[in-house]
């Protein structure tokens, strides 16, 4: 997959994921990878921006003695998806008119 489509793609992937619950960072990679390969060296930078435009906020809790830091969507993040799902119809028009494009020859 193209890396600048897959990095559109990924935020959203992550907003989504936290729409099912609160996550930690560990869990997220392993969750996003089964479809998009990502890295925690990736998924920070992207969580990090994420928290500083209201999309997600962040709270800790103790696991086996040590502090998790988990992530949990805010209703901007909400804002976010419903803005990529309005816009998909869009882009599935220019993926038909690409694929038109690559049949007619």
């Amino acid at each position: 997959m193209d890396t600048q489509l897959k990095k559109g793609l990924i935020e959203y992937y992550i907003l989504a994921n936290l729409n099912y619950g609160d996550s930690y960072g560990y869990e997220i990679v392993k969750t996003v990878s089964s479809h998009l390969p990502i890295t925690e060296s990736t998924l920070y930078p992207i969580l990090k921006r994420l928290e500083s435009q209201g999309k997600v906020t962040t709270y800790s809790n103790a696991y086996n003695g040590r502090l998790r830091k988990y992530y949990q969507i805010q209703p901007e993040g909400l804002k976010s998806i419903q803005g990529f799902l309005d816009s998909w119809e869009k882009v599935q028009a220019i993926h038909e008119y690409i694929k038109r494009s690559v049949e007619d020859e």
